[in-house]
């Protein structure tokens, strides 16, 4: 399982972000800035935080700030702004329609395993990255 580039990214503009709401939020110029992200590239970031309901901007001029409490935004959240649940194999995935399905052996560890990344992306949340 590879955790994509947007994700990854999205992880880092969102503690950006969580640094900066007590103090009126952050431009998007100086998320890219100080985490070294193409303006271009975290647009599409923005967006993807900004309809998940991540984030939002505090005014016409003014920064990005967290729409909720550090504390209430899981890195789950935020793979799910990017990606519809966590499938560590393609036989995993909601829509997928595998042809061995019953016959296979493994699918159970394969179950366990893409659960238990799963919760662990439930249970860790912005402020627990925040205090590392």
């Amino acid at each position: 399982m590879k955790v994509n580039t947007k994700i990854r990214y999205g992880l880092r503009a969102m503690l950006e972000i969580a640094k900066h709401t007590d103090r009126g939020g952050i431009l998007q110029k100086d998320i890219a800035s100080n985490q070294n992200i193409s303006n271009k590239y975290l647009e599409h970031i923005i967006s993807h935080l900004k309809v998940a309901d991540l984030i939002r901007k505090t005014g016409a001029k003014t920064g990005y700030i967290l729409s909720r409490e550090p504390k209430n935004i899981s890195v789950f959240d935020i793979y799910n702004a990017f990606e519809p649940g966590v499938a560590i194999l393609d036989c995993l995935d909601r829509d997928a329609d595998c042809t061995i399905d019953t016959a296979c052996d493994v699918k159970g560890f394969w179950c366990e395993l893409n659960k238990t990344i799963a919760d662990k992306l439930r249970d860790v949340t912005l402020a627990d990255l925040q205090n590392k």
